[in-house]
């Protein structure tokens, strides 16, 4: 008897849980149907990492919540999703990647679309390089990809947030004359920052104006700010800082003279203080590339990260 009871609890048990999930489903649905309709709904956003998140936030202001993928000082090209994850893509109003071969690392994005149900064609997930001239992997086997840092040219993330704009008028259009306020106010920001970036670069000397650092994350940089660039490894993989990879930028920073070393905030240190020991060159600061700063630090948002980037890059080179 006592078996029979607990088999009828058990079974109590999975039909209210089944129930609740039904439930929760339902209330998803609801808040994608009815975003451009309640006023007090805000829109259920995931995006893939911190850059993303902020440009996001900064158009969406209060209209949106959002759920960003790849945590602060993580490596957004490899993720590995967690439950959470796959129920907030599952409820998202919209859904915002980079592209550009960005979450391309073991299909890990591809695979969370598919199980959120958000692979298919109509399904609200929004690439914000989307128009963005695409630059191109130089590496044997790799040639022809695409790399994927397009938002460290300040112009290409004012491409972000127009297409962030645009997107978000798609998804609640009720609100669209917020969408398109926030949106003039942030880019206004990003093209005086952008205008600030040249003046101050061009305090730099031509022959100095070679940045080493641990990935190759800087060639739209490069193009914007007339910089050279060099790396041990082009883009974040499973195999970065061999050998022949540290060998071949010791070689090239020795031909040039170059005077200082950064490494990235989201990168391992330890094989550009390899190449500092092997050189002698110092590391001159930290430049952010594939993430924000946690909140509070510095380069926590996409301007100040910036911001930041510009600050280091002209005190180790900028003629004193």
């Amino acid at each position: 008897m006592k078996q029979l009871l607990k088999f009828l609890a058990a079974g109590v048990m999975a039909v209210l849980i089944l129930a609740g999930c039904g439930s929760g489903d339902k209330a998803g649905e609801q808040t994608g149907a009815s975003a451009g309709g309640g006023k007090d709904d805000k829109l259920q956003i995931v995006t893939t990492y911190s850059i993303l998140y902020d440009i996001v936030k900064n158009i969406g202001g209060d209209r949106v919540e959002i759920h960003s993928l790849a945590p602060v000082g993580s490596n957004p090209h490899e993720y590995d999703p967690l439950p959470l994850d796959i129920q907030k893509a599952t409820d998202a109003d919209a859904i915002f990647y980079n592209g550009l071969n960005l979450e391309a690392g073991n299909s890990w994005f591809e695979k969370l679309l598919d199980t959120s149900g958000k692979s298919g064609e109509d399904a609200p997930v929004f690439r914000l390089s989307e128009g963005v001239e695409a630059k191109h992997l130089t590496t044997k086997g790799k040639e022809g990809e695409e790399d994927p840092h397009a938002w460290l040219d300040i112009r290409n993330g004012i491409k972000y947030a127009e297409n962030a704009k645009e997107a978000l008028i798609k998804a609640d259009p009720e609100h669209r004359e917020v969408y398109e306020k926030n949106a003039k106010e942030y880019i206004a920001q990003l093209e005086e920052l952008h205008k600030e970036a040249v003046a101050n670069f061009n305090k730099i000397p031509k022959e100095k104006r070679y940045l080493v650092t641990s990935e190759g994350a800087f060639k739209y940089f490069s193009a914007a700010y007339d910089f050279d660039a060099g790396y041990i490894w082009e883009i974040n993989a499973e195999n970065q800082g061999t050998p022949q990879q540290v060998k071949r930028i010791v070689d090239i920073i020795k031909e040039r003279k170059v005077p200082v070393l950064f490494v990235e905030t989201s990168i391992d240190p330890r094989s550009m203080e390899m190449v500092s020991k092997e050189t002698g060159v110092p590391i001159g600061g930290k430049l952010f590339t594939d993430s924000l700063g946690k909140p509070g630090e510095d380069g926590d948002t996409y301007i100040k990260m910036m911001e930041s980037n510009i600050k280091v890059i002209l005190d180790n080179l900028e003629e004193k």
